[in-house]
């Protein structure tokens, strides 16, 4: 099925190109970012030919499942094949959607046993991501998984070994990773704008029911209309739970909390800007602070990890963030602070403020000397004035670096593209397999510290738990 957008694309592209994408004086404020976008934009605009074709088979009609695949069909010579999901109610509106000819099945090895299907949305709830992956995979599909990869960090091997034999594209959905923004952080970064980098803050917070995942549930759900015989074959046996099933994100039985949904994001994203394997050290603490609704799994949630000094970065602190009934209306923000800056990224736009050390040391003010006698004082004014001019005392300024994604750029279509290419053209997409469980060990591990009150050893390199 086509969703030709080819008229909004033209008018992206017109808009890209009249828009400052950088504003600063500073050398490394090019405008690569600005290049990249048009070429995108130029590929969405390519004629498609019959081989180029792409169908895909979507396993989790939600609301992600749903985001998903209207993104996926914005990208030329893609075609829905098939839709499954267990609730019932989905399968009806998708063929309300796509008409009462669609192949929907409640079954998704259904959909990995048709041929005519290329590849793979997986937009389950976590639990079932690593069995349904490892499946599609085996069936010859390539594979887009939502994040986290995994539910649990012993799934991740598994999941790397299939897709290295299956051979097949596999790309996890976290869209950041393919933002012109990030690659401005990331640029910045590389080019030592803010100096040596020492912390990385992140914050993800919300300020809504349905942004704490109390989606509406309908009036006809259960065990029947769900299939929940199908899907806790994952899990333990549970009777049915409307909540479980249509809340899930808020419990430990079937997906993985704030750690899984959100600081997932904020890992994968930082990961990318820093070029980093992940993590050695990782702690969290949670509380449950107003959506007492029966979930088990907390409403905020801070994380601390401790990065160690490697090839590509040097040694950061990095600290997670959820507030579920945030105050400032909900944010999502990722500061990068240096020896010498900070980058702020915020959605697709970049604010870069330098702040530098002058040469010579701190003298009078907040400082001990007017503790010591007038002679001393006298004494020590005048051999720090001949030793430092007034030049090395003060502090140099750098101009501020500002990066704005033009009006309606989108980063989840981006990711889209990204792994549609490269179903074509066989070149490997950023977030791989490997790439999605450095990102998703990390963020699970909170809810493993979390429960069990303990600091958890991450080897970044192996990509294993240590004792």
């Amino acid at each position: 099925m086509k969703n030709d957008n080819s008229a909004s694309r033209r008018k992206f592209l017109q808009q890209i190109g009249a828009t400052s994408l950088v504003a600063a004086s500073s050398p490394f404020a090019s405008l690569a970012n600005q290049a990249k976008a048009e070429e995108r934009i130029l590929q969405y605009e390519r004629n498609v030919s019959a081989n180029d074709k792409i169908r895909i088979g979507v396993i989790g009609y939600g609301v992600q499942g749903h985001f998903d695949l209207r993104t996926a069909l914005k990208v030329p010579g893609v075609e829905l094949a098939g839709i499954c999901d267990l609730y019932t109610g989905r399968i009806e509106n998708a063929k309300e959607q796509y008409g009462k000819d669609l192949f929907t099945t409640t079954n998704y090895k259904d959909i990995l046993d048709r041929k005519d299907i290329d590849a793979v949305l997986i937009c389950t709830h976590d639990v079932w991501h690593a069995r349904i992956a490892i499946d599609a995979l085996a069936k010859g599909k390539h594979v887009y998984c939502e994040k986290p990869m995994i539910y649990k960090i012993s799934e991740g091997n598994p999941v790397l070994a299939a897709a290295k034999k299956a051979g097949k594209i596999f790309q996890v959905g976290s869209q950041r990773v393919s933002s012109i923004g990030y690659a401005k952080a990331k640029e910045l970064l590389v080019a030592g704008e803010i100096g040596k980098l020492n912390m990385v803050n992140a914050v993800y917070d919300r300020q809504s029911s349905i942004g704490a995942w109390e989606y509406t549930i309908p009036k006809d759900a259960d065990a029947m209309t769900t299939n929940w015989d199908r899907f806790i074959e994952v899990t333990n046996k549970m009777a049915f739970d409307a909540k479980k099933f249509f809340w899930w994100r808020a419990f430990k039985e079937v997906g993985t909390g704030v750690a899984g949904d959100l600081f997932i994001h904020l890992l994968s994203g930082s990961h990318f800007i820093t070029n980093s394997k992940g993590p050695e050290s990782i702690y969290s603490t949670g509380q449950f602070s107003y959506w007492k609704d029966g979930r088990n799994l907390p409403d905020v949630m801070s994380g601390v990890m401790q990065y160690p000094d490697s090839a590509e970065h040097p040694a950061f602190q990095m600290t997670l963030q959820v507030n579920f009934i945030s105050g400032t209306g909900g944010q999502e923000i990722i500061q990068l602070v240096g020896s010498e800056g900070v980058i702020q990224v915020q959605g697709n736009n970049i604010t870069l403020k330098h702040s530098l050390m002058p040469e010579a040391p701190g003298f009078g003010g907040y400082d001990s000397l007017f503790t010591f006698s007038k002679n001393m004082q006298d004494e020590m004014t005048k051999e720090y004035n001949a030793k430092w001019t007034p030049e090395q005392r003060k502090r140099p300024t750098k101009e501020d670096i500002i990066f704005k994604a033009p009006s309606g750029y989108d980063d989840h279509l981006d990711h889209f593209t990204n792994f549609f290419d490269s179903i074509r053209t066989g070149k490997p997409v950023i977030e791989d397999a490997e790439f999605g469980f450095r990102a998703a060990a990390p963020a699970l591990a909170c809810n493993e510290s979390y429960l069990n009150k303990k600091i958890i050893k991450w080897d970044p390199v192996s990509m294993k738990l240590k004792a």
